[in-house]
């Protein structure tokens, strides 16, 4: 819940806007503490509603990505914040440069209970030191150059959103909806916050994790050779015997000398290798095909039904008929 000084007056969410946001990562959460307002006003008039108000380091208009112009307030005219919202987007990581962005998302903060970051928001958040110590979530394509620019920092990309101190991270776009929901929960209990997530048409806890929606990141293609010529093979047939041994046979080399080049040429060792790709042939087929999914496992090389369950639980959070549920192209 809020804390007391709070229960008297509005509680005030600053959104920090930059040429270059996400427009979703900033008017997600908006209309859903908007839409907390007006759930509280006809349902717990005695309650705290939200005070939101969109800044900028110098005021006036900023550009979103998709060029949407969205007109701001003068960060400097605000002296207390309750909670700040960084967004992200394309520009995030250039913004973290800025140094005006940047000071103004730390002068805020620091009267903050609470500080919020949007997908790529954790950038700008990073670069004004608000991010030490606590674990992370941003968006799955960019957990990797958030992890090089700033290494200390804990980065967990596979949560939808995570919640450490006074710091709340989610992944990408539509995630900051999943984020200002749980805030609200977290603020005002679970009746409030379903009832907005039924005016929005959404889950108010999505099931599983960020990883099923991401697409594949693959591991880097081998030279032409025979550590290119294992990979083309498992690519081809994912249900076949990949065996470690087997595959060092096939390609004339020993175990120990396979599995040291593969992990040195492709980046990960062949056993990580053969489990993404079927992992990722898998969820083609629960896509794409009405196959069962005993059909698929064998196809994949899972051998059984329930042993692509049980990855599927602990890689994606869901389950293969939930993944298909969610994820099936209609033909």
């Amino acid at each position: 819940m809020t804390s007391n000084r709070h229960t008297a007056r509005a509680h005030r969410v600053v959104l920090v806007a930059y040429d270059g946001i996400q427009g979703l990562d900033l008017v997600g959460p908006l209309e859903v503490f908007s839409g907390a307002n007006s759930v509280l006003r006809h349902e717990r008039p005695d309650r705290p509603t939200y005070e939101t108000v969109v800044v900028s380091a110098l005021g006036g208009a900023i550009e979103t990505e998709s060029h949407l112009s969205i007109n701001t307030i003068d960060a400097r005219t605000i002296d207390d914040t309750d909670t700040i919202v960084v967004p992200g987007g394309l520009g995030a990581p250039r913004v973290a440069d800025d140094g005006d962005v940047v000071g103004t998302v730390r002068r805020l903060a620091d009267s903050a209970d609470r500080v919020v970051t949007v997908c790529t928001g954790t950038f700008v958040a990073a670069a004004a030191g608000l991010l030490d110590d606590v674990r992370v979530s941003t968006h799955w394509a960019r957990a990797d150059a958030l992890r090089a620019r700033f290494p200390d920092l804990d980065v967990d990309a596979d949560p939808i959103y995570v919640h450490d101190g006074r710091v709340w991270s989610s992944a990408g776009v539509t995630a900051g909806i999943d984020l200002a929901l749980a805030i609200v929960e977290h603020d005002h209990g679970a009746d409030i916050a379903q009832t907005v997530a039924r005016w929005l048409v959404m889950f108010l806890r999505r099931p599983g994790g960020q990883t099923q929606f991401a697409t594949p990141v693959w591991s880097e293609r081998a030279d032409p050779g025979p550590i290119r010529t294992a990979q083309n093979a498992i690519d081809a047939a994912p249900g076949d015997d990949h065996r470690i041994g087997r595959l060092a046979e096939r390609v004339g080399m020993s175990e120990r000398h396979f599995v040291r080049r593969s992990t040195d040429e492709v980046g990960t060792s062949p056993a990580r290798y053969v489990a993404s790709v079927r992992l990722e042939a898998a969820k083609r087929a629960l896509e794409t095909t009405s196959d069962t999914v005993d059909v698929i496992a064998r196809d994949c090389g899972f051998g059984t039904a329930e042993t692509m369950r049980r990855t599927f639980g602990r890689r994606l959070g869901a389950s293969p008929d939930q993944y298909r549920q969610r994820f099936r192209v209609a033909r």
